[in-house]
């Protein structure tokens, strides 16, 4: 029987396999195709593996490719960096311990607080644990439900955020469906992760969408700019630092630039 995992490890293979073309791919189109991208004999010729055992990994079905094979299906997919992390991260056997909300160790949760710029520390499902007074003043987390204090369901649920973000909000808002999905697929099917998608989909009627488009996102610095309803136009630059202490958990710093 498939893991949640290796279903999720067969989603993203089909999905890249359809938005892969012929063209890109340097296969010939021949006959007429009833669907768009590569047919999966195509994709096993380019990766030098038999069809039948790619046939099985889209299939999620209980095998394990080697990282060789990984790297051959990378090249056959032009997976780019993110994407190729992301296979190889859904190809080793995970920790299939239950989610467990991570604890802000108290030398962090202090640094935060000291901190000018807005600050704030997530954990592997983006719940907020900790943040400063300057990320209340933009972000308001203390203002929300203790259920509620999580970067997604902020994002892409609550109305004040979207405000927030104003015009930027869906290329923001699907920028960070798209990093998100790097971790769930590690943790599919837990229990806390299943909850948050059911929230996601019940609060955000773009989310089902762009969840489908199974892209992969990676974790980079950048810019916001923002609409703060009595500051104005603010706009910042923001970068996120993993914690030595618990790789799980995540700072993220925001630098105002005028």
């Amino acid at each position: 029987m498939a893991t949640a995992r290796q279903s999720e490890l067969g989603d993203f293979l089909r999905s890249r396999r359809a938005k892969l073309t012929p063209k890109l791919a340097g296969v010939p189109v021949g006959r007429r195709r009833r669907t768009p991208g590569l047919r999966r004999e195509e994709v096993a010729e380019l990766a030098g593996i038999g069809v039948d055992w790619y046939i099985r990994l889209e299939q999620g079905r209980s095998v394990s490719p080697s990282a060789t094979t990984i790297d051959a299906l990378a090249r056959a997919l032009r997976l780019s960096k993110a994407e190729h992390a992301h296979l190889r991260a859904l190809a080793k056997d995970g920790d299939r311990r239950p989610f467990v909300a991570e604890i802000v160790p108290p030398a962090i949760r202090r640094t935060v607080e000291s901190l000018n710029q807005p600050a704030y520390v997530t954990g592997r499902r983006w719940d907020v644990l900790a943040w400063n007074a300057a990320a209340e003043d933009v972000f308001a987390f203390g203002r929300l439900p203790e259920g509620e204090r999580n970067t997604l369901i902020c994002m892409l649920t609550n109305p004040e955020t979207r405000r927030l973000f104003a015009a930027g909000w869906g290329e923001e808002a699907r920028r960070m469906v798209a990093q998100f999905r790097r971790t769930h697929d590690l943790w599919a099917g837990d229990p806390a992760f299943l909850d948050l998608l059911t929230r996601l989909r019940g609060g955000c009627p773009e989310f089902d969408a762009w969840w489908g488009t199974h892209d992969v996102g990676s974790s980079v610095a950048g810019r916001k700019t923002l609409s703060h309803p009595r500051r104005g136009r603010l706009r910042f630059e923001y970068a996120s630092f993993q914690a030595n202490d618990d790789p799980g958990l995540k700072l993220v710093i925001y630098t105002e630039i005028g």
